[in-house]
């Protein structure tokens, strides 16, 4: 059962402002939460893209939106292929660029994948080293932990991981894996561990966190496609059309927040205006609202996982 408790879903739908005849795109299908919400206020005429690489994920939307009927069209894509897609499904044009009135991306990895042993993104189970979203990609944990250069594993536990005992992991995998290869997560988990002084081990996260965490973003090339994702998605939006994006690490944050202010970089609203009021001069979008969004008390207490989490919001002027 493909069960995932969807992490600020009203506030995110809600900020899409969904017209019932309208052309939604939800990026990252998952538990299909997000989906079904916005598809509850579809009319006939209106209409939802939902995309997402895990089979899994799409079965069980094929199931949970059944009763919406032609009003969902789900893909099975990396949503780097946002405008390949749109055009693919008949979404209508202008200058050639598929226009849609709302876009969602909820970025991370959903609850089942963390929860089913053999999908290997987890530290708590010990399973096959895999974290791969689309089971039909070549690239796996297991490669880049056995194969990879040691300055490159460093470098993605580093950069990815933000893991300040990056290079010391590193060389361990590398001295290890040379007298037998490393299979499982309990393996790796149990490397990472070793590797990072008692002391810091006593506080804070499972000491494996950020590794696991750097190596799933790794494998599935996650940064590098949301970042063209971003890009495509203000092509791709109508003017008055919105863009909600929920991250749920610094990383992803900063790629959200870089793209956004760099299209509404000529704002001059003073700093404490919650919404932009100045138009923008010449840029594409202005932030509603200026701030990031977060989870209140309610949906912390109920979903621990939502800690992290941050809502940004953009529309697209005229």
């Amino acid at each position: 059962m493909f069960h995932h408790v969807t992490v600020l879903k009203e506030q995110s739908v809600e900020a899409l402002k969904v017209r019932p005849d309208g052309i939604y795109v939800d990026c990252t299908l998952g538990g299909a939460g997000h989906s079904g919400l916005i598809a509850s206020q579809l009319g006939p005429q209106g209409r939802l893209i939902a995309f997402d690489q895990d089979e899994a994920a799409l079965a069980n939307a094929r199931l949970k939106l059944a009763s919406y009927g032609e009003v969902v069209t789900l893909v099975k894509s990396n949503f780097r292929h946002l405008k390949t897609e749109l055009k693919r499904a008949g979404v209508p044009e202008r200058d050639g660029v598929p226009q849609v009135d709302g876009i969602l991306f909820d970025l991370g990895v959903s609850s089942p994948q963390l929860d089913e042993a053999d999908r290997g993104f987890s530290y708590n189970h010990d399973a096959e080293l895999d974290m791969r979203m689309d089971r039909e990609q070549p690239l796996t944990a297991r490669e880049i932990v056995n194969e990879w250069d040691e300055r490159d594993i460093a470098d993605i536990l580093r950069d990815y991981g933000e893991e300040k005992f990056a290079r010391k992991i590193a060389a361990n995998l590398v001295k290890l894996r040379e007298k037998s290869p490393i299979e499982t997560t309990g393996q790796l988990a149990e490397i990472v561990k070793n590797s990072i002084p008692a002391a810091t081990r006593r506080t804070g996260p499972h000491p494996a966190k950020r590794s696991f965490q750097a190596l799933r973003i790794a494998v599935n090339d996650e940064l590098g496609a949301f970042e063209e994702a971003l890009a495509q998605s203000i092509d791709c939006l109508a003017p008055g059309g919105r863009i909600a994006v929920i991250t749920f690490h610094s990383l992803e944050d900063r790629i959200c927040k870089l793209a956004f202010t760099k299209e509404v970089a000529s704002c001059s609203c003073p700093p404490d205006f919650p919404i932009c009021v100045c138009g923008g001069g010449d840029g594409r979008l202005r932030l509603t609202p200026r701030k990031p969004i977060l989870p209140s008390q309610e949906e912390l207490e109920a979903n621990p996982r939502a800690r992290s989490s941050k809502l940004r919001v953009a529309e697209k002027l005229g």
